[in-house]
Formats: C-alpha cells, sequence, structure tokens
C-alpha cells in the first residue's frame, strides 16, 4: 500500500490475529492461483516487497525487533539465496534513521526509491499522534523520497518541498516516478520525470489518493482513494489532514491514464479496497479488501477487472494478506500475510508460483 495504513492495518490485525486465528480444524479452501508458496521473512511487520527488473532482488520494509528496529526500515533480499539466517539482519537499503516506507527498484537495478523521515524528522523514529478512538493513521509531514544506492548510501533526495512526500513507484518504460503529496492541500498524485524534475499533479478531488502503480505498457496508473461525500464527511477529512491523520476505512480503487485522464472507479465494495496492482495482462488488477467481513480486520487478495467485472477472491489463508506484486515476467506473485505465524501478531513476506 502504500506507506502508513500499513502502520495502522498492522496493528489493527496485531491486536486480533492470536484470538482471530482460523480454526485449524477447518482448513481453508484452496488458493488455486498461488502454486509453491515459500516463506521468506520470519519475524515482526514485513511489507511492501518490490521486485528489480530481472526478478531476483526484492526491496522491502520491516520494523523486526530481532533486527534491532523501532520502526520500518528498507532491506534488500537476493531471491535465489533468501535470509540465511532469519534472526540475521538483511543488508540495510535505508540509512537507519527515522521512519521509512515504499521503496520501489529503479530501472537500473543499482538503485532504490523510497521515502524517508530522516532530514526532516530527525534520526529517530516519529511519534505517532494521538488518534483517539477512531480507527486513523499517520501522515508524517517529514516523509521525503531518496534514491538510494544498494549499500544505503543516499545518491539523491528528489522531493523537497513542505509536506508529505512518499508513496514513489517507478514505471515499467522507466521513464516516470508517481507518488502522493500534500504539497497543495489535500492527498494527491504526482507524476515526475525519473529525475525528479517536471512535476506535474494529476488528481484533483477532494480525499485520499495514494499507493499508485503503473501499468505493465506505462499508460495508466491504479491507486486506492477515498471520497468523502457529505459535507460533514468533507470537514472531517480536512479536519484530521490538518492533524496530519486520515481515516482509511473506506476506499475503493480506481484507475486513470498518466496524465490523470479518464479516471473511473473501479470497486464499488464498500469498506477498504487497497493496495492496487496491475496482473500482467494489463487488463485486471489484484488488490487487498475487506468487503466480504462482517468484523472489519479480515483482509484478502482479490482480482478483478478493470471494468468492475468479474470479482474473484483469490486468498482464503489466514485474516490478512495484502501488499501483491507481480514479477516482471509475470511467473510469480508476492505478498504480506500473517498466514503461518504460530499464532503470533507477525506479519511476513511470501512468494508463490502464478496459475492463471
Amino acid at each position: 500500500m502504500k506507506h502508513s495504513l500499513w502502520l495502522a492495518l498492522s496493528v489493527l490485525v496485531g491486536t486480533q490475529v492470536l484470538a482471530q486465528q482460523p480454526n485449524p480444524a477447518t482448513p481453508p479452501a484452496p488458493e488455486k492461483h498461488l502454486k509453491n508458496i515459500r516463506q521468506l521473512t520470519f519475524g515482526g511487520n514485513n511489507a511492501e516487497a518490490y521486485f528489480s527488473r530481472d526478478d531476483r532482488y526484492i526491496s522491502f520494509q520491516s520494523d523486526n525487533p530481532k533486527w534491532g528496529l523501532e520502526c520500518d526500515q528498507i532491506f534488500m533480499m537476493d531471491l535465489k539465496k533468501g535470509l540465511q539466517d532469519p534472526d540475521a539482519r538483511p543488508p540495510f537499503i535505508s540509512t537507519g534513521h527515522g521512519r521509512t516506507t515504499c521503496s520501489f527498484f529503479m530501472p537500473d537495478g543499482k538503485h532504490v526509491l523510497y521515502a524517508s523521515t530522516h532530514e526532516g524528522g530527525g534520526h529517530s523514529c516519529p511519534v505517532p499522534p494521538p488518534t483517539g478512538q477512531k480507527y486513523l493513521w499517520a501522515i508524517y509531514e517529514s516523509f521525503d523520497i531518496y534514491i538510494s544506492d544498494l549499500k544505503g548510501n543516499i545518491k539523491k533526495r528528489l522531493t523537497n518541498t513542505p509536506g508529505y512526500d512518499a508513496e514513489a513507484t517507478v514505471s515499467p518504460k522507466g521513464d516516470k516516478i508517481v507518488f502522493t503529496s500534500t504539497r497543495d492541500g489535500d492527498l494527491d498524485l504526482y507524476i515526475m520525470n525519473i529525475d525528479g524534475s517536471n512535476v506535474k499533479r494529476i488528481t484533483h478531488e477532494l480525499g485520499y489518493d495514494g499507493g499508485a502503480f503503473f501499468s505493465p505498457d506505462g499508460s495508466k496508473l491504479v491507486f486506492r482513494a477515498s471520497r468523502p461525500k457529505t459535507e460533514a464527511e468533507k470537514q472531517e477529512y480536512l479536519d484530521y489532514l490538518k492533524k496530519g491523520l486520515v481515516a482509511p476505512t473506506n476506499m475503493e480503487i480506481y484507475v486513470c491514464n498518466v496524465d490523470g485522464s479518464n479516471l473511473h472507479q473501479v470497486t464499488t465494495l464498500g469498506k477498504a479496497n487497497w493496495a492496487p496492482y496491475f496482473h500482467p495482462d494489463g487488463k485486471r488488477i489484484i488488490f487487498s479488501s475487506n468487503h466480504h467481513s462482517q468484523r472489519g480486520y479480515d483482509f484478502q487478495l482479490y482480482m478483478i477487472n478493470e471494468d468492475g467485472t468479474s470479482l474473484e477472491r483469490i486468498t482464503n489463508n489466514s485474516i490478512f494478506n495484502a501488499f501483491p506484486m507481480f514479477s516482471y515476467d509475470g511467473k510469480r506473485l508476492i505478498f504480506s500475510s500473517n498466514r503461518d505465524n504460530g499464532n503470533t501478531r507477525d506479519t511476513n513476506l511470501f512468494i508463490a508460483e502464478w496459475v492463471d
């Protein structure tokens, strides 16, 4: 998903997972699209894993306390080797300071894009703002977007404007970056050149637009969005935004062209529909949703056509499955899940062969 929604969901799911694990006497329904599922991480909260262009490496974020972490940092993994020792910290891509999120490999495979608070917010993890009783998550104004080499050396800072800049991903064409920013007073999508130049705003409706990814041919974007409708909902949204907060419980999936044209809503399911990613055919979208759940925090992966037809459930195991990404060759899917976590609160990375 991008970004801090993961933090809120991990807290929400984590508080329930011990009591709400599926009954082992009732095995889950088969996940026919996922074959040879392999667990990649083994502790903490691990999410937003994205492939390098050659599909050999992934970047991901983790707060695994066994690695000496207090909040999310960015790491790299060689998929041919995996984690040789799950308790040993893998190579850092981020600085190890502040809070980080939303990493994505650059086209050359030698650099990674990610957002961090380490300059605007100091070296320590930023303190989450008080949220009260409502389910909310934080928008840290100190997030900016950086490019690092694979050894953790920052090579370039791409954003340096007041407000939140994060949730950046790169076009398969290698020419554009999409990201979410509050620079104009709302949470909107922006496009910039691969070097950070020529920034253009592409969404303009009130509400949160984020977690955007390009289609395989680079012509479209898929993202999650909230759209407050009543005056009371709009005022509540703006009041929370002024405090650096967002309520992420009502979101749907949208698609538009890279210039913002032909914006249209894909899902009308209700509740939280998020973490979308295009299928390699460019016609279908995989995403995470709790629309089916009576208790709110049961998130499963679904597939849907871009026109909103042919909804299909993909996962049935555990109560949290999210952050899917297809490999560039279309043969594998990586995602986060709290399956097989030994009745802990851990959420780990899993990779599977994709079967259409």
